[in-house]
């Protein structure tokens, strides 16, 4: 191995390390106890420290309050960390100090019941399934236009499209905004589904997909008597199923992860995607880091999920010629 490929490994791994370290982190504060983290126990190990005071063979929870030479003035509570006696002296020498590793799984129910995350689940899988539907029926009819038929200015509408990429959400949100109210759709399903039924991005990857099957193909079916879409269907995609999983999969975690659209398009609680939920949950549980980490891993893990599912299919969509004229 040469140093060049030693210094491109190099920089990948830190890279990598740059982006695994803070969903490592978020994950093992999940599974803290808050007790732990408001002691300024913020690393990574999720390893209790607390001291333990026995008398009369029964064993209690202390904290200090006060310590001396030879007794301190301790709280004392049971297992359930419910204060049975406060200010009380012991001796010093009955105080024992330990460090046990516990993980807090109830964190993650109590983050769940909390507020209500199954509807802003059901909502946001609704949103998002429906989105990609759209997608992928607009974007194939379209990138299936702009690479096999010819029309006039048939090339400037495509970049007018690719250009459409380059404007960032905020410069439309209000003109789109204005035009939902008008139509009645603010408030509504329509409003979170309706206008992301098409993607630029989409049709640019299934057009360059499709510009690569042989013209010999379209020919053949052509003489055999096949339409138009009896080519796209029974040709076009079966060739691309790498690249429509792929287009699929970005689709599904953009729809999911969309959090300033649905605030702004959607005021009903009964409404809230997962991210707008989560957005709310945070402000009402915003000294409880152990619950927002819990309420943040599990936002997260289905996507995550779906990626390792779906990674070979992503990994052939890119190794194809799917990104070359």
């Amino acid at each position: 191995m040469n140093f060049k490929k030693i210094i491109t490994y190099l920089i990948l791994s830190i890279c990598g390390l740059a982006m695994i370290i803070p969903f490592f982190w978020m994950l093992t504060t999940s599974v803290k106890s808050q007790l732990e983290i408001n002691k300024g126990n913020v690393g990574f190990s999720p390893v209790e420290e607390y001291d333990v005071y026995k008398e009369s063979g029964k064993e209690y929870y202390i904290t200090i309050v006060k310590q001396g030479a030879d007794s301190s003035f301790v709280h004392l509570f049971d297992g359930d960390m419910n204060r049975i006696r406060s200010y009380a002296k012991v001796a010093n020498s009955d105080i024992r100090h330990e460090k046990k590793f516990k993980l807090h799984w109830e964190n993650f129910a109590n983050a769940f019941n909390k507020v209500p995350f199954g509807r802003y689940f059901l909502n946001t899988i609704f949103v998002s399934c429906s989105v990609v539907l759209g997608v992928m029926i607009t974007g194939s009819l379209a990138a299936y236009a702009f690479a096999t038929m010819k029309f006039k200015g048939q090339n400037f509408i495509f970049y007018l499209f690719i250009s459409m990429m380059m404007v960032p959400q905020p410069v439309y949100l209000i003109p789109s905004y204005v035009l939902l109210n008008h139509l009645g759709w603010i408030d509504t399903y329509n409003a979170l589904i309706i206008p992301w039924i098409a993607n630029i991005f989409t049709i640019f990857l299934l057009r360059q997909q499709f510009k690569t099957i042989p013209r010999d193909l379209f020919d053949a079916a052509e003489i055999d008597g096949c339409s138009r879409f009896g080519i796209l269907w029974k040709i076009v995609l079966p060739l691309s199923k790498s690249v429509i999983a792929t287009a699929a999969i970005f689709g599904f975690i953009g729809s999911w992860n969309s959090f300033m659209w649905p605030l702004i398009m959607t005021d009903s609680p009964e409404l809230r995607v997962l991210q707008v939920g989560l957005s709310y949950f945070s402000q009402e549980a915003s000294t409880q880091t152990s619950l927002l980490m819990a309420a943040s891993t599990f936002s997260i893990l289905p996507l995550l999920v779906l990626f390792l599912i779906a990674q070979k299919q992503i990994i052939a969509s890119f190794a194809s010629s799917g990104l070359k004229e």
